[in-house]
């Protein structure tokens, strides 16, 4: 009898332990009876995070990941309304929320089933709506007036592709929004998961679009260079022209204010010269004189052939200092 209690114990024991299971924190745990997940009239029985109990050797259990879980969907091309490819890349944030339904439609919990089928349904909404929409409209956002410089105004824009992008709002927020939208619904009753976040980390276009483009606003931005050039030489122009005319003002009327004051300066001078003149003209023709012979004989190799009784030697010639008669 003592020899059978050892068997029955460690049986037990290994019976007890095979029907202990542990639920780690951020998991959720399926009990599968027979291929079949038990479940509480026809709901799947969730086991949360802890300690739990099982039949042994006819129950065994599924653990599946409850948390947030990134699908990084491969780069793929689509076809915009103007027929012209683009290549996009996106990433999904999605997590298990029925997790009964999920254990069944991919094959018994597979993460990788899952998240093909969620990439294809998640593809098919996304060709819809970018074949909807240009590609200027994929690549922006919303328009907003009040991010451009203070410097640009919207009714100065004079390029084509300038006045593009302020005509028509972005719509790339709206496409993710619709993605996630369209998705949801159909990933939750499909696969019995949660589409958490839908993003476009990455639009690129074929290297031939991207030459085209690239030339293309290399052209635009040459054209406004060359607009604003001609418009710096006009205004060099009309400010070289403003700067000549007011030189020449300002000479014109420097020449005039100097013209002005040398005829009032020798109109002074003759009045200056006629009131001395009127007071003593004898005394006025000696000064006059005396000037004169100061500017003849200031050079002594200045030669003057005049007769000593000219009127010029008057005053030399009277000791009295009286004119000769």
């Amino acid at each position: 009898m003592r020899k059978l209690m050892i068997p029955v114990l460690v049986v037990t024991i290994a019976l007890l332990l095979m029907s202990v299971f542990v639920i780690q924190e951020g998991e959720r745990g399926l009990v599968i009876r027979f291929g079949r997940v038990l479940d509480d009239n026809g709901i799947s029985k969730i086991y949360e995070p802890g300690l739990h109990f099982k039949m042994p050797l006819f129950d065994r259990v599924k653990t599946l990941d409850a948390r947030i879980q990134t699908m990084d969907g491969r780069s793929d091309r689509f076809v915009t309304s103007e027929k012209k490819d683009v290549i996009i890349d996106t990433y999904v944030k999605w997590r298990i929320e029925d997790f009964g339904r999920f254990y069944l439609t991919t094959g018994g919990g597979n993460v990788l089933t899952a998240e093909a089928l969620l990439e294809r349904k998640v593809t098919d909404v996304l060709r819809s709506e970018i074949g909807a929409r240009e590609i200027k409209q994929i690549v922006s956002g919303p328009r907003n007036n009040d991010v451009l410089p203070d410097s640009v105004d919207s009714e100065e824009v004079t390029t084509e592709a300038a006045k593009e992008a302020l005509e028509i709002d972005g719509e790339r927020d709206k496409i993710m929004e619709n993605v996630l939208e369209g998705t949801r619904d159909s990933a939750l009753a499909d696969l019995g998961v949660e589409i958490v976040d839908f993003r476009m980390k990455k639009i690129n276009l074929p290297d031939n679009i991207s030459d085209s483009i690239y030339k293309r606003m290399r052209a635009e931005r040459e054209s406004v260079a060359r607009k604003h050039r001609s418009q710096g030489r006009e205004r060099a122009e009309v400010i070289r022209a403003q700067a000549e005319l007011e030189v020449a003002t300002v000479l014109a009327e420097a020449d005039r204010t100097a013209r002005v004051t040398r005829g009032e300066a020798d109109a002074e001078a003759a009045k200056i010269y006629s009131d001395a003149y009127n007071k003593d003209p004898e005394f006025y023709s000696f000064m006059r004189s005396l000037k004169a012979y100061e500017k003849s004989f200031s050079n002594k190799s200045d030669i003057l052939v005049l007769d000593p009784k000219s009127e010029f030697f008057q005053y030399m010639n009277n000791a009295a200092g009286a004119p000769a008669k």
